[in-house]
């Protein structure tokens, strides 16, 4: 999927500018506030949001751009975690449960070790793609339960929404939450206001959509999408480089093993490793070289 095209008069919300326009706005936090509050499935709307810094950056580093993508909390102390996933990642629960862990210990080690009165914690997955295979739903909401389905704890509660799964005809959408889905998937592919479903003009979602349109940037936010879309070139560049260099080392590893074998001519062992006879031969050499 392409979220950087200047054909198109809106930006996707699944690109990191999108994201930071939107979900990450601190000037403006009315779609934040009822975008969350969908996503969780709450009746109560949330007031305040105030964003905190993301803490575990000396920790482990996201491929794509820091860590998780936003955390904030709400008047009544809730935390959210938020991170958006747009490539294949079967462990993303394993990572969703790893942020939402070191929360937790950082809620008890704020409050000296005791477990009364911790606050509750969001995990909330944005996935462009499934990890459930097993299932249907595109938006799951899963606390601790024992095998009859009876409440254990919801202090941590893991919201996980799979975008590839929505596929809800417009005529048919009515909550707040397939209102959001179906922006962040089909935003970026309307050219025109007059294509605009009639909800798009709910204030929390017209919010979202201004900061996405192209046409209505100051340059100043002109120049913040180029440098954003300039920084996305650069970075899928080094990685395609480290996964070329990975490569070409697996590549030299097995030519030197076949070849340190003696049971293969050096025909054989370039169809085997996918490499040239003029490849092995460089390998040849530089065995030779060395020994």
């Amino acid at each position: 999927m392409e979220f950087y095209n200047d054909n198109e008069r809106f930006i996707s919300i699944l690109s990191d500018y999108g994201f930071k326009a939107t979900f990450g706005n601190e000037s403006d936090t009315t779609f934040l506030k009822k975008a969350l509050q969908a996503l969780i499935k709450s009746p109560v709307a949330i007031r305040e949001i105030e964003f905190i810094k993301n803490e575990m950056t000396a920790i482990t580093l996201d491929s794509r751009s820091g860590i998780y993508d936003l955390a904030c909390t709400d008047e009544n102390d809730n935390h959210f975690i938020v991170e958006m996933q747009l490539s294949e990642y079967p462990e993303f629960i394993q990572r969703m449960k790893f942020y939402a862990l070191y929360r937790f210990n950082t809620l008890v080690k704020k409050g000296k070790y005791t477990f009364e009165g911790l606050q509750k914690i969001y995990c909330i997955g944005i996935l462009a793609n499934d990890i459930f295979s097993h299932i249907f739903d595109y938006h799951n909401v899963a606390v601790l339960r024992n095998e009859k389905g009876e409440l254990i704890d919801d202090q941590m509660t893991f919201v996980t929404v799979e975008l590839a799964k929505f596929k809800m005809p417009l005529s048919e959408i009515r909550t707040d939450l397939d209102k959001l889905i179906f922006t962040m998937k089909n935003l970026h592919t309307i050219t025109e206001q007059t294509q605009f479903p009639t909800f798009w003009n709910e204030e929390w979602l017209n919010v979202a959509i201004q900061e996405l349109d192209k046409k209505a940037m100051t340059p100043e936010q002109r120049l913040n999408y180029e440098m954003i879309i300039s920084a996305n070139a650069l970075a899928v560049k080094n990685e395609k480089k480290k996964i070329e260099e990975a490569e070409l080392r697996i590549k030299y590893e097995t030519v030197k093993k076949m070849l340190a074998s003696k049971q293969f001519s050096i025909e054989d062992i370039a169809n085997f490793s996918g490499t040239s006879v003029d490849f092995v031969n460089t390998v040849q050499q530089k065995i030779n070289s060395e020994s």
